[in-house]
């Protein structure tokens, strides 16, 4: 656990209280000194101006910093969202591609487990296979998706992903310059 990951809402709010607590206080003790003292206690007016100068200061930094707390934690959980709705249209694009290429259950797994950047070995151990037997499969997977090896398998995925995001000029000049295997097997 980061040093950050302990900071929940809850004890953000914490935070910003005994903050808030703080302040209270300071002001509190100036105002007390500045308008219950005798008039031969009256501080002098630069140690007054001093302290009204830090009480607006901690006053803006306790309410400054909560408002950038909480959009921060607002733009945290609306990233979070969005991830998880970029990993859920992953997904959908994987399992369109394996429904068009035909793969088995198996070739599936094995598919998802290779574009998760698992190794032959451990692809093997994790479906409790040889690593022959997910080699044979990987090259059906390649061969039915017209591809010659991972790195183009991943790249079809990831091209599905980003060429509605391109710009025009560079979406045109990516799709001219595309293998024709690529295209074929994405359009």
């Amino acid at each position: 656990m980061s040093g950050l990951d302990c900071l929940t809402p809850r004890r953000l709010r914490i935070v910003f209280y005994i903050q808030a607590m703080c302040v209270g206080i300071f002001l509190a003790g100036t105002f007390r000194e500045l308008f219950l003292k005798e008039a031969s206690e009256i501080t002098a007016p630069i140690e007054i101006a001093l302290r009204l100068f830090v009480a607006t200061g901690m006053v803006l930094g306790t309410v400054l910093g909560w408002s950038a707390l909480r959009n921060s934690m607002r733009k945290a959980q609306e990233t979070e969202r969005k991830l998880k709705d970029a990993s859920n249209a992953f997904m959908d694009v994987m399992a369109e591609h394996f429904k068009q290429w035909d793969l088995t259950p198996a070739e599936s797994d094995v598919a998802l487990f290779s574009l998760k950047g698992l190794t032959v070995n451990e692809i093997a151990e994790l479906r409790g296979t040889s690593a022959g037997t997910v080699k044979a499969q990987s090259n059906a997977i390649y061969r039915k998706a017209g591809v010659s090896g991972r790195p183009q398998l991943l790249s079809l995925f990831i091209d599905d992903l980003i060429q509605d995001e391109l710009p025009g000029r560079i979406k045109e000049k990516a799709q001219s310059t595309a293998p024709s295997t690529l295209s074929t097997v994405s359009g």
